[in-house]
């Protein structure tokens, strides 16, 4: 069992520096963030069953819309864990529990999960969660000097039911 929470200044030393080969993270320094808004973006800390800081979750709203209406938006979800919290299923349930958190406190009916092609682990930690493959988009993301294909998830609220 996971739990997350708020991120505190006293998490960034145990998150930041660390390997990341599949997302950018902060070029410099960051603050842990004020309040969550989960309409808006957000980062929250996940602990594992002995409470100790094993990654964070955040979420944004998708850049671009599947239509014209305020209501085609949603958000996109995305877990980076530390290297000793790994391979234990932490990812899925993390991603599961933020899910549940939007789904429960905003109007989205999709939430979306985006890994990179060769991000195996990214990837089953979102079907985990209850995302499903949707598709790849070609060439979709700009990493480590070159464009990478990436799969999208999603999960619907209607999922749930």
């Amino acid at each position: 069992m996971v739990q997350l929470r708020p991120q505190r200044p006293d998490d960034l030393p145990l998150l930041l520096g660390a390997d990341r080969p599949f997302d950018v993270g902060p070029s410099a320094p960051r603050t842990a963030p004020g309040p969550c808004d989960l309409e808006a973006a957000g980062v929250l800390t996940v602990l594992d069953d002995a409470g100790a800081v094993a990654g964070e979750v955040s979420w944004r709203w998708h850049e671009h819309r599947w239509g014209a209406t305020g209501g085609s938006g949603c958000p996109v979800v995305a877990v980076w864990l530390r290297p000793d919290a790994r391979g234990r299923g932490t990812g899925g349930a993390a991603v599961e529990s933020l899910v549940e958190l939007l789904l429960l406190h905003t109007t989205a009916h999709r939430v979306e999960g985006h890994a990179d092609a060769d991000d195996a682990a990214g990837q089953r930690a979102l079907e985990a969660a209850g995302l499903v493959r949707e598709g790849v988009a070609r060439g979709a993301r700009w990493r480590r000097g070159a464009h990478r294909d990436v799969v999208l998830h999603a999960l619907v609220r209607t999922d749930r039911s």
